[in-house]
């Protein structure tokens, strides 16, 4: 099977991906029959143009699994990770320097194929302002002569408001924006690229997002590109984001996680 010499390149700085690329149901309806699991990673990255990595969250890899990984995936391919939750769930965020070193060195062995970095605070976290700012101030903005992106991906309602905002535009960092109801949902742009995480693919529907629902998601991530920003989406801040060019980046996440590919790739095909 040649899975090297064709797959989807990002449209106007727009990749759309899934997380991961080891899911059993996936077997029946995303990877072709027969296809061993080594290659998975290999086909997935020829259907998508990024793929977000959960399992870094639990635990870091080693230098060589990241080259690995980098190596069965085509030129302009993605990964976006997030940090291991010991760094974040730590009681001394600010403190947290070398650990973050530690993950940031082995992960930059993903080479030009490392994308955005997730760093996920889960909604029982009670957040302090201080403590997170000098926390923010420890995330490097480049390995390895190497820009870092950095995603603020924060749970706690009562800390995510307009100063939040304020905060994540000082570090031109992004804060993700997600269509799920159990999570804090807004769409304020706070960086040079935009992170959205949809979340509510529904089972009885094959590409998990019905056809119009993928055509609206196709024309925010356009207008989120040119600098714009999408209407009839929610926000925390009075104050609009600058106009200029944006990456985005978009992945099916959880839900009816079987149907998540097929929703990526009808995404892919409307941009």
């Amino acid at each position: 099977m040649d899975l090297l010499n064709d797959h989807p390149r990002p449209v106007d700085g727009i990749r759309v991906g899934i997380g991961g690329w080891t899911f059993a149901p996936w077997r029946d309806n995303f990877y072709p029959k027969g296809l061993v699991q080594r290659r998975e990673l290999e086909y997935a990255s020829r259907k998508l143009t990024a793929i977000e990595v959960n399992g870094t969250y639990y635990g870091a890899q080693k230098p060589a699994t990241y080259a690995k990984w980098a190596s069965e995936t085509p030129e302009g391919f993605v990964f976006s990770a997030k940090a291991p939750m010991r760094i974040m769930q730590s009681r001394a965020l600010a403190k947290t320097g070398p650990q973050i070193e530690d993950f940031v060195g082995g992960i930059a062995s993903l080479g030009d194929r490392l994308g955005p970095l997730v760093w996920q605070f889960d909604a029982n976290q009670k957040i302090q302002r201080e403590p997170f700012s000098e926390f923010l101030q420890l995330l490097p903005r480049e390995v390895e002569g190497r820009t870092l992106r950095h995603v603020l991906d924060v749970r706690d309602a009562a800390f995510v408001d307009a100063d939040y905002i304020a905060l994540a535009r000082r570090h031109n960092m992004a804060t993700v924006f997600t269509d799920s109801e159990e999570h804090p949902s807004f769409a304020d742009v706070t960086a040079d690229f935009v992170y959205a995480r949809l979340m509510c693919s529904q089972s009885d529907v094959p590409t998990g997002y019905t056809a119009q629902q993928l055509s609206n998601w196709a024309e925010r991530a356009h207008r989120w590109a040119d600098g714009q920003q999408p209407a009839k989406l929610p926000s925390l801040s009075p104050e609009p984001a600058p106009q200029r060019k944006r990456d985005v980046y978009i992945f099916f996440i959880s839900a009816a996680k079987e149907r998540n590919p097929a929703a990526a790739m009808g995404l892919i095909e409307r941009l």
